[in-house]
């Protein structure tokens, strides 16, 4: 047998039906927040990560895939989606009528990365980035999107936690404090730590070795750094969370892996995935569409982690099965339970259909396992009289003689839906 490559697998139709899902919802609460739906490309220019994630950042120098195009050109499996929003937003002149543009983006990303618990080398985000916007409001009214999303999707034990990673005017100074309190503890941190510390010494506060997380437990914080504008945007910020009842608290060490990022920064936790508990991140990022070559328009975006998320949500209470499974109890059955199934798709409905030749009892089991509310049966009985039997799988209650075969598809749907809504 030829196995997926390590970090890459199958997301498997129970699990697409709860990412469905969670698609689902986030289509419609974002369109309601006035975010539009762009579809990136999966391939990109690697300068564009190069320049915009950071040259000294772990994705770029040890996680990116790429590889050198017949042309000769330097191409990259995007690891990240923010840069690639950036770049469209350039290229297509999102800005030309409105400089306000509101967007969101569903789909995989690449990084080479240790695979564990919900983070694979292939992994799937859904994201929103506003690009035109530099006012605390519009970073309360993305932060209060990503809550009403989790609070829908049921990721009721997830935690949104807050800082601001201050701007070009104050974080040199939280720079040098980091690099000179990294200077001593030079023989405890690791070797990575020792080129961040030349290089980018708020990569320190990334390090996952243990040793290293130990030291910068005690490391200066950026609040005791932020210049007056830092720290009134992170005020009116929290005022407007406040306003609106958003839950967060506030974690002076959070540190995005990405140089882009300016003030507001983020992430989304969960309980119960382990030390590496995060299923979303975001912040703000003023300076990248300017860094790319485009105007000097500032923004601010988050991005969930689709394989993290659907461990930390119910979003399986969203992902029934089919309305109904309709079972033909013998081989007569089978032209009246496909005629019964057609009408009621057409209709929009979700309705399954097992073949002949087994038990009540087995076709039973199997309409239960594939999630379905009700069961539609199809005997020798139910033939003569014109009418279905219909089975309450959730409650075990029989409807007999409820839907009547000769019916219209929308008097049928009607009443397949009324009876998945009784009692339920």
């Amino acid at each position: 047998m030829i196995a997926a490559v390590k970090g890459f697998r199958d997301v498997l139709p129970e699990e697409s039906r709860r990412w469905q899902a969670l698609e689902d919802a986030a289509r419609e609460l974002f369109l309601a927040y006035g975010f539009g739906e762009i579809r990136l490309p999966i391939l990109e220019r690697t300068e564009l990560f190069a320049r915009s994630v950071g040259e000294t950042s772990d994705i770029v120098e040890k996680e990116m895939y790429g590889f050198i195009d017949r042309d000769g050109t330097s191409l990259t499996l995007r690891p990240e989606a923010t840069a690639s929003v950036a770049r469209a937003y350039i290229e297509g002149n999102l800005g030309r009528a409105d400089a306000q543009a509101r967007l969101f983006y569903i789909g995989p990303m690449f990084r080479r990365e240790r695979p564990q618990k919900g983070r694979y080398r292939q992994f799937y985000q859904i994201g929103a980035e506003l690009l035109g916007r530099a006012d605390p409001l519009a970073d309360a009214e993305l932060l209060l999107l990503l809550a009403r999303y989790l609070e829908r999707v049921g990721a009721r034990e997830t935690r949104l936690e807050l800082n601001s990673l201050g701007d070009e005017t104050c974080r040199p100074v939280y720079r040098e404090r980091l690099r000179k309190f990294g200077e001593r503890h030079l023989d405890v941190l690791c070797p990575d730590c020792h080129r961040r510390l030349e290089r980018n010494p708020l990569r320190l506060l990334d390090c996952k070795v243990e040793a290293c997380r130990q030291v910068m437990a005690d490391a200066p914080v950026m609040r005791d750094s932020l210049c007056a504008d830092c720290a009134a945007h992170l005020g009116q910020l929290r005022a407007l969370l406040d306003q609106e009842r958003v839950p967060y608290v506030m974690n002076f060490r959070i540190v995005r892996g990405l140089d882009y990022y300016r003030r507001t920064a983020f992430e989304v936790v969960a309980e119960g995935l382990g030390a590496q508990n995060a299923v979303g991140a975001g912040g703000r990022y003023d300076g990248l569409v300017a860094a790319l070559g485009g105007p000097d328009v500032p923004g601010v975006g988050f991005a969930l982690g689709l394989d993290r998320l659907g461990v930390a949500t119910s979003a399986g209470a969203l992902a029934s099965g089919p309305a109904a499974v309709i079972l033909p109890l013998e081989e007569r059955a089978v032209g009246p339970a496909f005629a019964l199934a057609t009408r009621l798709r057409q209709q929009g409905l979700s309705v399954g259909l097992e073949p002949a030749g087994r038990s009540l009892k087995a076709l039973l089991r199997s309409a239960d396992r594939r999630g379905a509310r009700l069961a539609v049966i199809l005997g020798e009985e139910e033939l003569q009289v014109g009418r279905a039997t219909v089975r309450d799988l959730v409650r075990g209650q029989d409807r007999r003689q409820v839907l009547t075969l000769d019916a219209s598809g929308p008097e049928l749907a009607s009443a397949v839906q009324a009876l998945v809504g009784a009692d339920g």
